[in-house]
């Protein structure tokens, strides 16, 4: 019998759910308590988390748990609860606010406002105590000198609402290879030369980042961007942030060199790196890619997918209350399971007596395979048998431990981002399942997540959709969209990417800026109405929905898209030589900018072989087109029963051929065969 339950008890979101029998009244985000704030002219606290925030779950167990606390915030304060994941919109609003004030943001996010919204105080992670001062010093301060609150509350609602404007740059510029080098030179100096990633500590994978310097390796032949890129991805891969049993990658390394984890999974960091891998094995036939990828999407389908075919949202990081408990292992452990095979075992992944973390061991990878079967006399089949079954039974062992929870909501953009992951293992490795599970997964989210009027809905659980989507939910679902097309040639799929876009420009474009809002003009109206413009751990809708509006321009040669996606470049520019590490998404739109794609039209019956085969292929700016009997402006009078290749540029097509290797050749790069 719970002691308490509040106004949380209604919600779908485990992170709210895990609040609902907190002493605290919480509420969430909506019109009964914002007008509670007025009526009763109270502060507002909106406080922000995630399931699988480890401090989250500190402060509440500290402070919102404990009775004490709850009293002062109960009397003094209107106490709003928010999943940052299903409302991005709030987040976005008051961690601006926190990072302006303080310099420095993250979660728990917790953000002091007047009754009407507009925040004059924040931070995040407070001690109960430091809590307790806090809340009783700012009540004062509202009662006592409530001018004083209302001047600094109005400076900050300026300072948030001019913070993310971009300006409307008239000049249109071109873009050249000296253009990307001026932007990946001073970039480069930042990385780590020995262990791969940024020269820092935490470390964060940042796919985005990567794709872009794989791609620019390749297409400007830069040796520096090609190293650097397959370090990471190597030492990633051998990390302790990389689940070494059951795939998958965690949220980040706490230390420099990819050992210790902070434990968390979460579906968009593993749907981008299955795209990362699946190119980069592409570009280099390394095995290690091709293994990450079939195991951490055997992860996905094992323990993120929902019986529809949705993706569900992350791990958390604790399990039974411990950090990392459901991965880590003693050598007396693995001892006890895997008996003669232990030593070879715990060479491979150096595990020692000691443990290398808390007394236990994160299993990770120092040495290839090469060394290590050498080192014992074995041949690499033989090795690979041992430690294949070693891992098996422990993965038995694992299954029957306590459990991370388990945050199983359903959210439009991740998805976006998990489809996009297996459409592009498909495509570079044929393997059927992957195709037939991205197929599920798109018809599952225009089943149950777009509207009737072609808006979407962000959110799913239970069978219900509640909160409108967001700009991102859009974009990267027609992404995903576009690159289903060219692994099947249905233009069902490119028709819907082309419906959103359509839906993009009508709600949420802003002529004045040539930007797109992150909110739908249809929406709840917050402060502020904010852009999404910097690349971050997923990319920002605004880049996302330039490349979008590139490829869908290409595809239906229309130039009011065309025109757009350049404008917004354009607006842009400036800043991704200034932080292209924040700015990665759009340094892959300049990249295709500079380096047109090459549209690849294949007709005739045999279309799907000689697709399957121009795929072996790293040829990053190509868009793929065809069937047996495309609609799309650029197929017209191409179609026959004929096999033929057409490569074109600029709407530029040269001679057709009958084999791919021919296609190739006639592209001015040189794109050898993996």
């Amino acid at each position: 019998m719970q002691t308490h339950t509040n106004s949380l008890i209604h919600e779908t979101s485990p992170y709210l759910l895990q609040h609902a029998h907190n002493p605290v009244n919480w509420y969430p985000w909506g019109a009964e308590a914002l007008q509670k704030a007025k009526d009763e002219n109270k502060l507002i606290l909106v406080s922000v988390g995630y399931s699988a925030c480890h401090w989250c779950h500190v402060m509440e167990h500290e402070s919102f748990e404990d009775e004490q606390v709850a009293s002062i915030m109960n009397e003094h304060f209107v106490c709003i609860k928010v999943d940052r994941e299903e409302r991005p919109d709030i987040d976005q609003v008051y961690m601006n606010a926190v990072q302006l004030m303080t310099g420095g943001g993250g979660w728990p996010l917790n953000c002091f406002c007047l009754p009407d919204q507009r925040p004059f105080y924040g931070g995040t992670y407070f001690r109960k105590q430091d809590w307790m001062r806090l809340l009783n010093d700012l009540q004062a301060f509202f009662v006592n000198k409530p001018k004083e609150a209302e001047e600094y509350a109005d400076r900050l609602h300026k300072g948030i609402k001019q913070s993310d404007v971009v300006g409307f740059v008239a000049e249109q510029k071109e873009y050249s290879v000296n253009t990307l080098k001026e932007i990946v030179d001073p970039w480069t100096r930042y990385f780590d030369y020995s262990d791969g990633g940024y020269n820092r500590a935490p470390k964060f994978p940042l796919p985005n980042n990567f794709q872009f310097l794989l791609r620019y390796a390749r297409l400007a032949k830069d040796q520096a961007s090609n190293v650097i890129t397959r370090l990471t991805l190597d030492k990633m891969a051998y990390g302790g942030i990389y689940d070494q049993l059951g795939g998958g990658f965690a949220r980040y390394s706490v230390d420099s060199v990819w050992l210790v984890p902070h434990f968390e999974k979460m579906l968009y960091d593993n749907g981008q790196l299955v795209s990362l891998y699946a190119e980069a094995y592409q570009y280099s036939g390394s095995l290690l890619y091709k293994n990450v990828v079939a195991e951490t999407l055997e992860f996905i389908r094992r323990e993120l997918t929902s019986p529809e075919g949705g993706f569900y949202s992350a791990l958390d990081a604790d399990s039974e209350g411990v950090e990392g408990k459901f991965y880590c292992w003693t050598r007396d452990e693995l001892k006890g399971i895997l008996s003669d095979d232990e030593e070879i075992f715990s060479t491979y992944y150096n595990v020692t007596e000691e443990g290398n973390w808390e007394e236990t061991n994160i299993l990770h990878r120092k040495e290839d395979d090469k060394v290590i079967a050498n080192a014992h006399g074995l041949s690499e089949d033989e090795l690979t048998v041992i430690i294949d079954r070693c891992k098996a039974k422990l993965m038995k062992v694992r299954e029957h431990r306590v459990r991370p929870g388990l945050d199983d909501k359903i959210l439009t953009s991740w998805n976006g981002i998990m489809l996009k992951g297996y459409i592009d293992a498909y495509r570079v490795f044929r393997v059927d399942e992957y195709l037939q599970t991205a197929l599920t997964n798109a018809s599952f989210l225009l089943e149950n997540l777009k509207q009737a009027d072609g808006s979407w809905k962000r959110n799913y659980k239970n069978g219900n959709a509640t909160i409108n989507a967001f700009l991102d939910d859009y974009v990267l679902v027609a992404e995903a969209f576009i690159e289903l097309y060219q692994a099947t040639f249905d233009e069902q799929w490119l028709a819907e990417a082309k419906a959103i876009v359509d839906y993009c420009i009508e709600h949420f474009y802003d002529q004045q800026s040539g930007m797109f809002y992150y909110t739908s003009n249809t929406d709840e109206q917050l402060i502020t109405r904010k852009f999404e413009l910097m690349d971050s751990v997923i990319p920002s809708s605004n880049s996302v929905l330039a490349r979008v509006l590139l490829k869908i321009g290409t595809y239906y040669q229309q130039e009011n898209y065309l025109e757009l996606t350049a404008q917004m470049l354009t607006n842009i520019s400036e800043h991704i030589k200034k932080y292209a590490s924040s700015y990665s998404n759009w340094a892959l739109l300049m990249l295709e900018r500079v380096f047109p794609f090459y549209e690849v039209a294949i007709t005739g019956s045999d279309w799907q072989i000689k697709t399957k085969e121009l795929d072996q292929y790293y040829i990053p700016n190509k868009l793929v087109l065809g069937g047996a009997n495309g609609t799309l402006p650029l197929l017209e009078g191409k179609m026959s029963t004929e096999t033929k290749i057409y490569v074109c540029v600029n709407r530029t097509c040269q001679l057709p051929v009958t084999e791919v290797i021919e296609a190739v050749g006639q592209m001015k790069e040189d794109f050898p065969l993996v």
